[in-house]
């Protein structure tokens, strides 16, 4: 009896971990269209055809960001949109752009960018 060996060769297709482009714009603009009252994660996952924990890693690989942080820059980059361009009172934006309330806003705001919303806004004017 002679021995046969088998021999199993597999390639190993490396993923870049990144969402596919279709699934990066479905989800931020599935975000940006949520902006006010938010979207869950597992909402944003189902667009994107993907797991909700597989999504999210994707999501950071992507952006070097979490989904959650990605939604609360957008909400704050509009809500410094609204700061100088509207006559908005900051309990109306911080509502538009999905904070809780004017507190909330105030502190989300204040720990990004080091200012009150108020002390920015007389910054840029």
């Amino acid at each position: 009896n002679s021995a046969k060996g088998i021999v199993i060769a597999y390639v190993a297709i490396k993923s870049t971990g990144r969402l596919k482009p279709w699934q990066d714009k479905t989800a931020k603009q599935l975000m940006l269209d949520h902006l006010d009252i938010g979207i869950s994660v597992t909402a944003l996952a189902e667009a994107c055809g993907l797991s909700r924990s597989y999504f999210s890693r994707r999501f950071k690989e992507s952006t070097q960001v979490s989904p959650q942080q990605w939604l609360r820059e957008q909400r704050l980059r509009k809500s410094k949109e609204l700061l100088e361009t509207s006559t908005m009172m900051l309990a109306e934006i911080a509502l538009e752009c999905g904070f809780y309330d004017q507190p909330h806003f105030c502190r989300a705001f204040m720990k990004s960018e080091g200012l009150t919303p108020q002390a920015w806004q007389q910054q840029v004017a």
